[in-house]
């Protein structure tokens, strides 16, 4: 890590990798609250395999592009915008696509170094955790989402 003499805090031209833990997430540019995992899917290119004419070598050609789901995860709390939101899809809402902004914060926990943007997602699977009578943790509730691209932006 690069130390600025006048300062304790790193320097911004630091190598150093991204914590992990430290993260927001935005809905249509609201900030989402309280969530405790978020799973971005990977993003692949399929390989198209062609040979020409009596050529016994494999050309390999990129072929679809796709972006894996994004699962969101967090406790369950008096707010329904997720579970809301599953409902528009389910009922054929018009406006159910949201862009969704995965923001990596750095070591201060409030500057942002990194920023994924999850274009036209909608959910596609909703879940809530399971129910223990003998349990003490915090009832999870789970949203998938699908998408038509992942960009970082930041």
């Amino acid at each position: 890590m690069i130390v600025d003499p006048t300062t304790t805090m790193p320097s911004p031209h630091s190598h150093d990798p991204y914590r992990n833990f430290r993260f927001r997430v935005e809905i249509a540019g609201l900030v989402s609250a309280g969530f405790t995992d978020v799973e971005i899917g990977a993003s692949v290119v399929e390989v198209v395999e062609y040979r020409e004419g009596i050529d016994q070598a494999i050309r390999k050609l990129p072929g679809l592009h796709k972006t894996g789901d994004v699962t969101l995860k967090r406790g369950v709390t008096s707010s329904q915008e997720l579970v809301q939101w599953f409902r528009s899809v389910v009922n054929g809402d018009a406006g159910f696509r949201k862009d969704v902004a995965i923001i990596v914060l750095g070591e201060d926990g409030t500057t942002e170094v990194a920023r994924f943007l999850v274009l036209q997602a909608w959910p596609r699977r909703f879940v809530i955790g399971d129910l223990h009578a003998k349990g003490n943790e915090v009832l999870i509730e789970t949203i998938e989402l699908v998408n038509e691209g992942i960009e970082r932006v930041g």
